[in-house]
């Protein structure tokens, strides 16, 4: 060693040439490197732009944050892993390897670029649905069943979209693929007009909303009755009131009529009352006093209309009858309104000596009136 350089014994040893043989080993090392620095960078930076974003009145900048957050990051590793290979193609002498990578030419990188800004569209969209629908970001937030039915539609938009570029990035025809699909569309539609019909029906129900998640509805003429979970392209999910499952093909919709109580104004009282026929003279009392006090009812809707009448003689009773409106629309709270109204009215029959009519009957024997009817005629004459 004495008498060799340091460069001619480092030569001698044949680290140089064992370097420049594995240099791409350092450069990937470097790229992968770099690209953990960059993600750190961007997340930085990201959480920067989140916070400034919740500053502003503007809802779209936080849509675009969020979007952008995990594609974002993730490319940045996907674009490193691509000068990796590029790095490797050029580096490596094993003709395996090099055939592999040879495959994978550089054209075919822009299918990540597509996957990526598919998936940023998604998560977009996907945000974008929650703050149309959140009250604590809206003063009046958008209908929960339209905001799907958009979102659906535009998430199918992106998808299609990021289809068809991808398939002529691979070098395959797009126009011969929809040439195809429009002769076997036919065959398909033949086959398959159940599906179209169930899809055909709930564009239908997005387009005229006779009901919308969280409603609850009820057929007349089917056994259709609950609330409304879901409704997808080919099924509508409804949760009886049994709490069971009930799911009904879109197409179900287009041939049945469909009641939906809860978009009522008002729910009503209809109640008949029965007097005994005793309290004959205290009924006008009776229905003008219970007639002041719903009148007066903070519960009552007034602007609806308000019937308290005598109706009929009954059977064992003298009816009249009780007709208005709650002010509330909530079932639970309804029925406390109902019982409050009910006590009033039985408060009010009390008040004037009288009560509540139950079936009776009444027996004569004509042996025992004829007796009575000449008891009282010998009283007379005497």
């Amino acid at each position: 060693m004495n008498d060799l350089s340091m460069e001619e014994w480092i030569l001698a040893q044949g680290w140089l040439s064992w370097s420049e043989g594995y240099v791409w080993v350092w450069l990937v090392l470097s790229v992968l490197i770099l690209a953990a620095v960059i993600n750190v960078i961007v997340a930085h930076l990201l959480d920067v732009a989140d916070r400034q974003s919740k500053k502003t009145l503007n809802l779209w900048d936080d849509s675009l944050i969020y979007a952008l957050r995990k594609p974002a990051r993730v490319s940045v590793w996907v674009v490193a892993v691509i000068l990796s290979v590029d790095i490797i193609e050029k580096s490596s002498s094993n003709k395996a390897v090099s055939s592999v990578l040879d495959y994978v030419q550089p054209e075919r990188y822009t299918l990540f670029v597509v996957f990526f800004m598919c998936w940023f569209g998604l998560r977009f969209i996907k945000q974008a649905e929650r703050i149309l629908v959140d009250p604590e970001r809206l003063k009046k937030p958008m209908d929960l069943t339209t905001v799907h039915a958009l979102g659906k539609a535009m998430k199918a938009v992106v998808i299609v979209i990021g289809m068809i570029v991808a398939l002529q990035t691979l070098g395959i025809s797009v126009s011969g693929l929809l040439a195809f699909g429009g002769v076997g569309g036919i065959a398909v539609g033949f086959a398959a007009k159940d599906l179209l019909a169930n899809f055909f029906g709930g564009l239908m129900i997005y387009l005229d909303r006779p009901f919308k998640v969280g409603d609850w509805v009820r057929s007349p003429d089917k056994n259709i009755e609950g609330t409304v979970e879901d409704i997808g392209w080919r099924l509508t999910r409804i949760r009886t009131f049994d709490k069971r499952p009930l799911y009904v093909p879109n197409s179900t919709f287009t041939s049945i009529s469909v009641e939906n109580p809860s978009r009522m104004l008002n729910r009503r009282i209809y109640e008949t009352i029965g007097l005994r026929y005793g309290d004959a003279k205290s009924v006008p009392l009776i229905v003008q006093d219970v007639r002041e006090m719903l009148a007066g009812h903070p519960d009552i809707d007034t602007n609806q209309t308000l019937i308290v009448n005598f109706n009929s003689f009954g059977a064992h009773s003298l009816d009249f009858f009780v007709y208005t409106f709650t002010k509330t629309t909530d079932w639970i709270e309804y029925h406390k309104v109902k019982e409050k109204v009910l006590l009033a009215i039985m408060d009010i029959v009390h008040k004037h000596g009288a009560d509540m009519a139950f079936p009776t009957q009444t027996l004569h024997v004509e042996g025992s009136l004829q007796a009575e009817e000449r008891r009282l005629v010998s009283e007379e004459l005497s």
